[in-house]
């Protein structure tokens, strides 16, 4: 007799490649968006253009993705009046509300009451996603107790949980901030809230996938000792050509996947015609990761 999934273990299925993997894409920037936008462009960029190019990149990259994360505020409601996500491609939704101040974009995250569990079920979304804020200055607790909060939203609705910890440095900055600290911040992130019972782990990528292959995996082990289940990366803070280079190794030291959004539309950004540039450099892009992640869900 089959043995009956539970609602999780199915949701996560749901956001798979056959291969057991995640190639899952992310069109959720928001105000980091609209500034690659302005420096492409050179003039102020509009609500109405990040949500047009929001539509044609879910529309022409979905059929290659497993799932796509989309956010609330630019693309949720658009995405979907257009029925631009593959049928075969997930549905993900970012619960997460950004205040940015004058050094980012993103200085404060927390949830957005305006995503409601159940009405993102509701319109076919099997997984939100969290962002949380690691720094090292500011109290361990409310992050977890941030991010269990959010883990049981999601379970109480069905919906799978994706945590997205970043890290950040502190905010009195009078004693400096080096690459060694960020990336001591992405495992300390790991091992504080690689247990606090969300489903999918999103991680930076350990020492932006630069240098020493051996030092990569090193690293991209840790965070897999850390975290609980099972976890995929992200590509902020990879350079693009760098990125096939660190999911494949994140892949061999236990990362299933990865859910990205700049290593594969990028380019495209203020293109004259870019759902023409999508089908250009996006989809080879995202079909070479799928690879990727297929040949090293095959390996295990």
């Amino acid at each position: 007799m089959a043995v009956q999934q539970s609602p999780r273990t199915a949701g996560l299925a749901a956001l798979a490649r056959p291969s057991g993997g995640y190639a899952m894409l992310a069109v959720d920037q928001r105000e980091a968006l609209r500034a690659m936008f302005a420096e492409r462009l050179g003039r102020p960029v509009t609500d109405a253009e990040l949500t047009e190019f929001k539509v044609d990149a879910v529309r022409e990259l979905s059929p290659y993705a497993s799932a796509v994360l989309v956010d609330r505020l630019f693309a949720l409601d658009a995405v979907l009046a257009a029925g631009a996500v593959a049928p075969a491609c997930a549905l993900v939704v970012a619960a997460d509300e950004f205040e940015g101040d004058d050094r980012e974009f993103v200085a404060w995250s927390r949830l957005d009451e305006a995503v409601d569990p159940a009405g993102m079920k509701a319109n076919g979304a099997v997984a939100l996603k969290l962002l949380v804020l690691w720094r090292p200055d500011e109290p361990a607790a409310e992050r977890v107790a941030l991010a269990e909060e959010f883990a049981g939203r999601c379970h109480d609705a069905g919906l799978v949980s994706i945590l997205e910890p970043v890290s950040r440095p502190p905010r009195d900055r009078s004693a400096g901030w080096t690459e060694d600290d960020w990336n001591d911040g992405v495992l300390a992130a790991a091992r504080e809230l690689g247990h606090a019972g969300t489903d999918l782990y999103k991680a930076e990528v350990p020492l932006h996938g630069r240098g020493d292959e051996a030092a990569v995996r090193r690293a991209c082990g840790r965070l897999t000792e850390a975290v609980a289940g099972e976890w995929v990366v992200l590509s902020s803070g990879v350079r693009r050509d760098d990125f096939p280079r660190a999911v494949q190794l994140a892949c061999a030291e236990g990362a299933s996947g990865f859910l990205a959004g700049r290593a594969v539309w990028q380019p495209t950004v203020g293109a004259a015609d870019a759902p023409a540039a999508l089908r250009e450099t996006g989809v080879p892009r995202l079909r070479e990761l799928g690879e990727i992640v297929d040949a090293a869900m095959a390996d295990r």
